[in-house]
Protein backbone atom coordinates (compact mmCIF):
# COMPACT_ATOMS: atom_id res chain seq x y z
CA UNK A 1 0.00 0.00 0.00
CA UNK A 2 1.42 3.12 -0.99
CA UNK A 3 2.11 6.16 1.61
CA UNK A 4 -0.99 8.11 0.09
CA UNK A 5 -3.17 5.25 0.77
CA UNK A 6 -1.96 4.96 4.32
CA UNK A 7 -1.95 8.73 5.36
CA UNK A 8 -5.94 9.04 3.93
CA UNK A 9 -7.00 8.78 7.92
CA UNK A 10 -4.50 11.38 8.92
CA UNK A 11 -5.18 13.57 6.41
CA UNK A 12 -8.45 13.17 6.60
CA UNK A 13 -8.68 14.58 10.14
CA UNK A 14 -6.82 17.42 9.73
CA UNK A 15 -7.47 21.09 7.84
CA UNK A 16 -4.04 22.15 6.59
CA UNK A 17 -5.13 25.53 6.36
CA UNK A 18 -5.68 25.93 9.86
CA UNK A 19 -2.93 23.56 11.17
CA UNK A 20 1.04 23.92 10.51
CA UNK A 21 1.07 19.89 10.87
CA UNK A 22 2.89 18.03 7.95
CA UNK A 23 0.47 17.09 5.19
CA UNK A 24 3.57 14.52 3.76
CA UNK A 25 6.75 14.69 2.92
CA UNK A 26 10.18 13.12 4.06
CA UNK A 27 12.15 13.66 7.42
CA UNK A 28 15.88 13.70 7.69
CA UNK A 29 17.18 10.24 7.62
CA UNK A 30 19.63 9.40 9.91
CA UNK A 31 22.84 6.58 8.26
CA UNK A 32 20.37 4.51 6.83
CA UNK A 33 18.26 3.10 9.70
CA UNK A 34 14.51 3.75 10.34
CA UNK A 35 13.99 6.78 12.77
CA UNK A 36 11.71 6.76 15.60
CA UNK A 37 9.87 10.15 17.97
CA UNK A 38 8.79 10.55 20.79
CA UNK A 39 6.79 13.67 21.25
CA UNK A 40 4.79 15.20 24.42
CA UNK A 41 1.11 16.56 23.23
CA UNK A 42 -0.58 18.35 25.81
CA UNK A 43 -4.08 18.10 24.22
CA UNK A 44 -7.28 17.23 26.15
CA UNK A 45 -5.42 14.65 27.91
CA UNK A 46 -1.74 15.28 28.31
CA UNK A 47 -0.08 11.80 26.67
CA UNK A 48 3.59 10.98 24.95
CA UNK A 49 3.27 9.68 21.03
CA UNK A 50 5.05 7.03 20.36
CA UNK A 51 6.32 6.89 16.25
CA UNK A 52 8.67 3.66 14.60
CA UNK A 53 9.06 4.83 11.00
CA UNK A 54 7.97 1.38 9.08
CA UNK A 55 8.16 2.19 5.22
CA UNK A 56 7.50 5.38 3.96
CA UNK A 57 5.18 6.45 7.20
CA UNK A 58 5.52 6.70 11.18
CA UNK A 59 3.73 3.80 13.23
CA UNK A 60 2.12 5.87 15.77
CA UNK A 61 1.20 5.07 19.50
CA UNK A 62 -0.31 7.25 22.14
CA UNK A 63 0.93 6.37 25.34
CA UNK A 64 -0.51 8.13 28.39
CA UNK A 65 2.09 7.28 31.17
CA UNK A 66 5.27 7.63 28.43
CA UNK A 67 7.98 4.84 27.71
CA UNK A 68 9.60 3.75 30.81
CA UNK A 69 13.15 2.84 31.78
CA UNK A 70 11.57 0.30 34.12
CA UNK A 71 11.36 -3.66 32.74
CA UNK A 72 8.68 -4.64 35.16
CA UNK A 73 6.48 -1.51 34.38
CA UNK A 74 4.23 -1.63 31.49
CA UNK A 75 3.10 0.93 29.57
CA UNK A 76 0.21 1.04 27.53
CA UNK A 77 0.19 2.10 24.11
CA UNK A 78 -2.92 2.68 22.28
CA UNK A 79 -2.57 2.62 18.43
CA UNK A 80 -3.24 5.87 16.42
CA UNK A 81 -3.21 6.80 12.77
CA UNK A 82 0.17 6.16 10.91
CA UNK A 83 1.83 10.05 10.57
CA UNK A 84 4.07 11.32 7.57
CA UNK A 85 7.63 10.39 8.04
CA UNK A 86 8.07 14.83 8.51
CA UNK A 87 6.24 14.39 11.47
CA UNK A 88 9.28 13.59 12.75
CA UNK A 89 10.13 17.37 13.34
CA UNK A 90 6.79 18.37 14.06
CA UNK A 91 6.60 20.96 17.51
CA UNK A 92 4.07 23.52 17.71
CA UNK A 93 0.45 24.05 18.64
CA UNK A 94 -2.59 22.81 16.74
CA UNK A 95 -5.19 25.10 16.88
CA UNK A 96 -8.13 24.74 19.65
CA UNK A 97 -11.18 22.98 17.56
CA UNK A 98 -8.49 20.96 15.13
CA UNK A 99 -8.29 17.40 15.55
CA UNK A 100 -5.56 16.97 18.68
CA UNK A 101 -5.53 20.53 19.72
CA UNK A 102 -3.02 21.67 22.04
CA UNK A 103 0.57 21.85 22.16
CA UNK A 104 3.55 19.27 21.15
CA UNK A 105 7.04 19.08 21.89
CA UNK A 106 9.60 16.56 20.45
CA UNK A 107 10.94 14.79 23.50
CA UNK A 108 13.15 12.22 21.82
CA UNK A 109 14.48 11.30 18.57
CA UNK A 110 16.87 9.01 17.16
CA UNK A 111 17.07 5.87 14.92
CA UNK A 112 15.82 2.28 15.84
CA UNK A 113 17.48 -1.33 15.57
CA UNK A 114 14.60 -4.10 14.54
CA UNK A 115 15.38 -7.02 16.49
CA UNK A 116 12.84 -9.24 15.67
CA UNK A 117 13.18 -13.01 15.31
CA UNK A 118 11.11 -16.22 14.57
CA UNK A 119 11.26 -18.87 16.88
CA UNK A 120 14.29 -20.23 14.80
CA UNK A 121 16.20 -17.20 15.60
CA UNK A 122 15.50 -16.06 11.93
CA UNK A 123 15.44 -11.86 11.31
CA UNK A 124 11.45 -11.24 10.78
CA UNK A 125 10.57 -8.13 8.65
CA UNK A 126 9.65 -5.56 11.35
CA UNK A 127 6.18 -4.62 9.66
CA UNK A 128 5.50 -8.37 9.32
CA UNK A 129 6.21 -8.58 13.44
CA UNK A 130 4.16 -5.76 14.35
CA UNK A 131 1.15 -7.73 12.08
CA UNK A 132 2.09 -10.60 14.01
CA UNK A 133 1.51 -8.67 17.30
CA UNK A 134 5.12 -8.39 18.80
CA UNK A 135 7.81 -6.30 17.39
CA UNK A 136 11.17 -6.29 19.70
CA UNK A 137 13.61 -3.44 18.53
CA UNK A 138 16.79 -1.17 19.88
CA UNK A 139 16.39 2.44 20.55
CA UNK A 140 19.30 4.62 20.04
CA UNK A 141 17.75 8.21 21.16
CA UNK A 142 19.47 11.35 22.69
CA UNK A 143 17.43 10.11 26.01
CA UNK A 144 15.88 6.78 25.45
CA UNK A 145 18.26 3.83 24.88
CA UNK A 146 18.16 0.40 24.64
CA UNK A 147 15.96 -2.23 23.85
CA UNK A 148 12.00 -2.41 23.76
CA UNK A 149 9.38 -4.63 22.57
CA UNK A 150 5.82 -3.77 21.45
CA UNK A 151 2.79 -6.55 22.58
CA UNK A 152 -0.49 -6.27 21.32
CA UNK A 153 -3.49 -7.68 23.23
CA UNK A 154 -7.32 -7.32 23.37
CA UNK A 155 -8.26 -4.77 25.42
CA UNK A 156 -11.66 -5.08 27.88
CA UNK A 157 -13.74 -3.35 25.20
CA UNK A 158 -12.87 -5.88 22.45
CA UNK A 159 -10.09 -3.05 20.77
CA UNK A 160 -6.81 -4.19 20.36
CA UNK A 161 -4.20 -2.34 22.45
CA UNK A 162 -0.49 -2.97 22.92
CA UNK A 163 2.34 -2.71 25.69
CA UNK A 164 5.49 -0.96 25.67
CA UNK A 165 8.02 -2.39 27.73
CA UNK A 166 11.74 -2.04 28.01
CA UNK A 167 13.64 -5.36 27.69
CA UNK A 168 17.37 -5.72 29.82
CA UNK A 169 18.80 -3.82 32.24
CA UNK A 170 17.25 -0.72 34.20
CA UNK A 171 18.92 2.26 33.87
CA UNK A 172 20.09 2.88 30.22
CA UNK A 173 18.72 6.10 28.79
CA UNK A 174 15.84 8.60 30.62
CA UNK A 175 13.05 7.43 32.62
CA UNK A 176 9.35 8.79 32.05
CA UNK A 177 9.98 13.03 32.44
CA UNK A 178 7.31 15.09 34.32
CA UNK A 179 6.19 16.24 30.77
CA UNK A 180 5.24 20.13 32.04
CA UNK A 181 8.91 20.52 32.62
CA UNK A 182 10.70 18.01 30.11
CA UNK A 183 12.32 20.04 27.53
CA UNK A 184 12.51 19.39 23.58
CA UNK A 185 15.27 17.57 22.16
CA UNK A 186 14.70 19.92 19.13
CA UNK A 187 14.73 23.24 20.30
CA UNK A 188 15.11 22.93 24.29
CA UNK A 189 11.83 24.37 24.98
CA UNK A 190 9.14 22.81 27.61
CA UNK A 191 5.34 22.70 26.63
CA UNK A 192 4.62 26.68 28.11
CA UNK A 193 7.34 28.03 25.98
CA UNK A 194 6.19 26.25 22.76
CA UNK A 195 2.63 27.65 23.87
CA UNK A 196 3.57 30.88 24.27
CA UNK A 197 5.94 31.34 21.31
CA UNK A 198 2.02 30.65 19.66
CA UNK A 199 4.36 27.31 18.07
CA UNK A 200 7.18 29.68 16.60
CA UNK A 201 10.73 28.86 16.42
Amino acid sequence: MAAEDRLRTYRGKRDFERTREPSGGQASQGGGRPRFVVQIHDARRMHFDFRLQVGDVLKSWSVPRGPSADPGDKRLAVPTEDHPLAYEDFEGVIPKGEYGGGTVIVWDRGTYEPLSHDRRGRPVDFAESLERGHATFRLHGAKLRGEYALTRFRGRDGEDAWLLVRKGPTGAGHGTPDPRRARSVRTGRTLAQVAADGGEG
